[in-house]
């Protein structure tokens, strides 16, 4: 039975007793062993933790602002769909953006501005941002390659969101729960959260025990032992 009745409550929980790295070890052992996003993928600031339930945006490369004469029409709209899919955010959610080539940002300043009013618990981009300054400044928790300040405008649409999406090998829907930290930004299924967290809280526990009795002079082969925890 969770421990918990809401997302919420959930969150409170793991920013306050979990890190990344118990969680992917908890997922490995239910053979969920390609979850963490490459680690390109870093906290625009070491201290930055990033909780929540993914809103998946896709996007494309373009090498024009706006073009009338285009079979598809989103092709005259500056950005495509990235306002709207901004829009979108909700409560809890954290927006997830990849497709495009890593030549532009790909989130800014306004965007964490927007997203902050919604609610939203932070951002996830498979490639750059800009306006790194006033990011850090807002606190938003942003997990990107780097800073870049090349403009998205001429190179890069939005074409959908709400949409399954893959970065590296993992593979990430809308509603599932992305964890990121120091050591990286992890994806746990939708179907499987109550099972990791639960397990991730155990081992958590347990290792802090484990930590005490090591701190007394235990070998690590007798705490493994009596554990099954290092």
């Amino acid at each position: 039975m969770a421990l918990w009745k809401s997302d919420d409550e959930l969150f409170a929980i793991a920013e306050r007793e979990l890190f990344t790295c118990v969680v992917g070890d908890v997922m490995d052992k239910l053979k969920l062993v390609h979850q963490f996003l490459p680690p390109q993928i870093q906290p625009l600031h070491k201290d930055m933790v990033l909780l929540g339930r993914a809103m998946t945006v896709l996007s494309g490369d373009v090498f024009e602002e706006s073009v009338s004469a285009s079979a598809n029409s989103l092709s005259a709209k500056p950005f495509g769909l990235m306002l709207e899919a901004l829009d979108d955010l909700r409560h809890n959610e954290i927006y997830v953006n990849t497709g495009s080539s890593p030549r532009n940002a790909m989130w800014g300043e306004m965007m964490s501005t927007r997203a902050r009013i919604l609610g939203a618990r932070g951002a996830v981009v498979n490639g750059y941002v800009r306006d790194t300054r006033a990011i850090l400044g807002l606190n938003f928790p942003t997990f990107c390659f780097g800073s870049y300040g090349q403009d998205s405008a001429p190179r890069y649409k939005v074409y959908d969101f709400r949409v399954p999406v893959e970065i590296g090998s993992v593979r990430i829907r809308s509603g599932d729960i992305l964890f990121g930290d120091i050591d990286g930004v992890l994806v746990v299924p939708r179907e499987a959260e109550v099972e990791v967290f639960m397990l991730a809280l155990e081992k958590a526990r347990g290792e802090k025990t484990v930590k005490r009795e090591l701190e007394a002079g235990s070998t690590a082969v007798a705490a493994f032992a009596k554990h099954g925890i290092m």
